[in-house]
């Protein structure tokens, strides 16, 4: 089953759905991990319930990080802000159905991380959005 997995990774990483960036766009964030680079900046649009109505993720990074990234911004189309805000990290890791260690959970989990921050209006993303 992790093949499986591993497999989905890859094609999100090498050919991601929802790469790009929206303008104007009602949430804009941007963060890193400065411990490998990964870069992620994700855009979204909402209707007058807060509901996304499109959303799209920018940036370079490895496999994890992108392909991580392509699968949150593929799954809050439709939800509501309000549902966005209890994501966890286990959301993140339901999304890649695999386990990961530490190092590559911090990749996992920057997407997440700067959906929250830019979600809440943040001037700086933390870990403990991710609670």
């Amino acid at each position: 089953m992790d093949d499986l997995y591993r497999e989905i990774i890859i094609e999100h990483y090498k050919n991601p759905s929802f790469r790009g960036h929206l303008e104007p766009s009602d949430v804009s964030f941007t963060d890193n991990n400065p411990l490998c680079g990964d870069h992620i900046e994700i855009t979204l649009r909402t209707d007058d319930n807060n509901n996304i109505i499109e959303a799209r993720f920018d940036g370079h990074g490895c496999a994890i990080s992108q392909a991580s990234a392509d699968l949150l911004v593929e799954y809050i189309h439709g939800k509501n802000i309000d549902e966005i805000k209890k994501m966890n990290k286990q959301s993140i890791l339901d999304l890649l159905g695999i386990d990961l260690g530490p190092v590559r959970l911090k990749c996992a989990l920057l997407s997440l991380k700067v959906l929250k921050a830019g979600i809440y209006g943040l001037g700086s993303a933390s870990d403990d959005l991710l609670d």
